[in-house]
């Protein structure tokens, strides 16, 4: 529950379970300017159309930088993790402009735990 109160001065939010003590006082304190949103839906983010439209226009090597960046490694430390390629090769990859063999996917999803399908471009 989000308890939120407007007025020219006050914005008061509170996160969490807000006791019925609390709202009482908040309710004689602003009274028909007080405003209480619940939101106790959570939601699987991976059932949104946010979620699709990102997923549909991710690369293989957005995945391969956010996996990167994820575990805190630079380019060149994942390029010795992949058999010592230079930066500019992993750069390269992130950026799309050097395409990622079959060989690097395997070795990428077994690095990262990933599915080996978020490395190889798919032809359209």
């Amino acid at each position: 529950m989000q308890a939120v109160v407007k007025t020219p001065h006050t914005e008061i939010i509170i996160n969490g379970i807000v006791s019925t003590g609390i709202l009482e006082a908040l309710r004689q304190e602003y009274g028909n300017d007080l405003k209480i949103i619940e939101e106790d839906q959570a939601v699987n983010v991976f059932e949104t159309e946010w979620y699709r439209t990102v997923k549909a226009n991710m690369k293989p090597g957005d995945y391969v930088r956010i996996c990167r960046e994820k575990k805190g490694w630079t380019q060149t430390e994942l390029g010795m993790m992949l058999g010592g390629i230079p930066r500019q090769h992993v750069s390269n990859m992130e950026r799309g402009v050097r395409p990622i063999s079959l060989q690097t996917a395997r070795k990428l999803a077994s690095i990262f735990d990933a599915e080996i399908s978020n490395f190889i471009c798919c032809a359209a």
